[in-house]
């Protein structure tokens, strides 16, 4: 073959894309790729998390290819590890960059720290990620749909480092009064790799905005308030954890900086703002995701009511969804590491500070047990609607009755 030949036949990698992120790239052999994940550390060099990739391959189409994603060795809360928790992990792939799938398989490969998949593409272009991808575009989308719905009010509560949006949405019938009505905070992606809770977060959104009987009632009873992206600039750059001053947004709580952490800052202002103007406030629930778990934790010990609300959500998500929690709801420290400034989290702070029942969800990425495959982007929105349910009927107090669909 000619030399015009062989590069018009060489794979390319791109990453030059919102969200988009792959580290060094090495061709091991011309269908053979070996890419290191980028990761990202905090604002001391610490903590480094490889949790996210998002990338494509131009020039793929028919070929056998071996794909090795490397250093996923990292630091969590100041403790190494080998990169073996993503062990697991089964990465997505699409063809035009909107409807993902899983891979069928994936080896783990200790001595690379690394991950291997191998597949033949079925077109030229294939776009891979950790996860489906959910970018600040795909929020704006959304937000065009609720504008001109009665039941929403967007606005935007502070702005990011780079000047985004940090948006608040209320959702509730406004034409009934406040009083009475039960009331949910609810706050998303905190931490950019974790798009999962951004699917759970429009699943939420759609089905409370839509014309389902039990949806209404909702509405009528219940105002729910979502941050549905903490941290816009980590999500548009394909960040994992960090915003841009390497401030993790789900610690420093206790250390808040309007300078360097602005989205802490006006998320915090809204809700205290909310609970100090004498407004009541139900439950606020922080969602995640993290590999290979799943559960809630939340301040249990702070009060018997507390405790019963936690135990009736847990008992209520392993009842009416496919969420595996086999162990209960968990008790939260004080302090992710008590003693030391800017490590509590939302929950613990909120907690802390207003005794507001704040608790955390972690929804795995991985297989999961219950639905015997790693959760898709259907799996999410339906699990939204869901855990819209599972937040009404837990904060009512029930814990037997079927929630209705």
């Amino acid at each position: 073959m000619t030399l015009a030949g062989l590069l018009l036949a060489a794979i390319t990698v791109h990453s030059n894309f919102e969200a988009g992120s792959i580290g060094k790239v090495e061709f091991v052999g011309p269908n053979h790729l070996r890419c290191a994940v980028k990761g990202e550390t905090d604002q001391d060099g610490r903590n480094r998390q490889p949790s996210w990739f998002y990338f494509r391959l131009d020039g793929v189409q028919g070929r056998e290819l071996v794909i090795e994603l490397t250093d996923l060795h990292g630091e969590y809360n100041y403790r190494p590890h080998d990169g073996s928790g993503h062990r697991n992990m089964r990465p997505v792939y699409s063809y035009d960059n909107e409807h993902w799938r899983h891979f069928e398989s994936s080896e783990w490969d200790p001595a690379l720290h690394a991950i291997r998949v191998r597949f033949t593409p079925e077109a030229s272009r294939v776009w891979i990620a950790r996860q489906p991808p959910y970018t600040t575009r795909r929020l704006a989308r959304l937000l065009d749909e609720l504008r001109g719905k009665p039941e929403v009010r967007c606005q935007i509560a502070g702005r990011s480092v780079r000047g985004r949006p940090i948006w608040l949405l209320t959702v509730t019938n406004f034409k009934v009064p406040d009083a009475g009505k039960k009331v949910i905070w609810w706050m998303a992606r905190q931490h950019a790799w974790e798009s999962g809770t951004s699917w759970v977060t429009e699943g939420a959104l759609r089905y409370l905005v839509s014309g389902d009987p039990h949806a209404a009632r909702i509405r009528d009873t219940t105002i729910f308030l979502f941050f549905p992206m903490a941290d816009p600039d980590g999500v548009h750059r394909g960040g994992v954890r960090f915003n841009e001053f390497g401030y993790d947004l789900n610690r420093n709580w206790d250390a808040v900086d309007p300078r360097r952490m602005p989205e802490i800052a006006c998320q915090r202002q809204a809700i205290l703002n909310w609970v100090d103007s004498g407004r009541r406030l139900d439950l606020f629930l922080t969602l995640h995701n993290t590999e290979s778990s799943e559960y809630i934790e939340g301040p249990l010990s702070g009060s018997p009511e507390i405790r019963a609300l936690g135990e009736r959500l847990w008992k209520l998500l392993v009842e009416q969804t496919a969420f595996h929690s086999p162990g209960g709801p968990r008790d939260q420290p004080a302090s992710t590491d008590p003693g030391k400034k800017g490590r509590m989290t939302v929950n613990q702070a909120l907690y802390q500070e207003r005794r507001i029942p704040a608790f955390l969800m972690e929804l795995m990425v991985d297989p999961s047990p219950r639905l015997g495959r790693p959760p898709t982007v259907e799996d999410r929105l339906e699990f939204g609607a869901a855990l819209v349910r599972v937040l009404r009927a837990a904060v009512e107090g029930a814990t037997h009755a079927k929630i209705e669909n």
